[in-house]
């Protein structure tokens, strides 16, 4: 993941002060547990939760990652799509911005059937 507006409304959707849902809450945590892959000084918590964990850095040359299952991930993603365009006036999300996020979660929807077909788990990271 790349795209800061991806990041920014997406994986960070849960800091945007929506009243949510438990389910939606479990999902956005998902996505804002996803950690930074080359923040050194990050000290990446031992989290996890139903479906998904945060593995941190095994040495120097590795970085963190958030490991998921992939219809977890997928329906965290859906959950978190959802909600943005339902408060996308809200948050004055413009079309080039709609465009980019669209167009990143096509990619990662198609990482995620991959995976989902090979039987794997994901492991994701953002770099900005």
């Amino acid at each position: 993941m790349g795209n800061t507006s991806f990041f920014r409304y997406i994986v960070r959707l849960a800091e945007m002060g929506l009243p949510l849902s438990i389910a939606d809450r479990e999902a956005l945590e998902i996505l804002a547990a996803i950690p930074h892959a080359f923040d050194a000084d990050e000290d990446v918590p031992h989290i996890s939760g139903r479906g998904w964990r945060v593995v941190p850095a095994q040495g120097e040359l590795d970085w963190p990652v958030l490991e998921a299952t992939p219809q977890r991930l997928r329906s965290a993603f859906e959950r978190a799509r959802a909600l943005l365009w339902n408060n996308a006036a809200r948050f004055h999300v413009s079309a080039r911005e709609i465009t980019a996020i669209e167009e990143e979660l096509d990619a990662v929807y198609g990482v995620l059937m991959r995976a989902e077909a090979a039987g794997f788990a994901v492991n994701i990271s953002y770099v900005l």
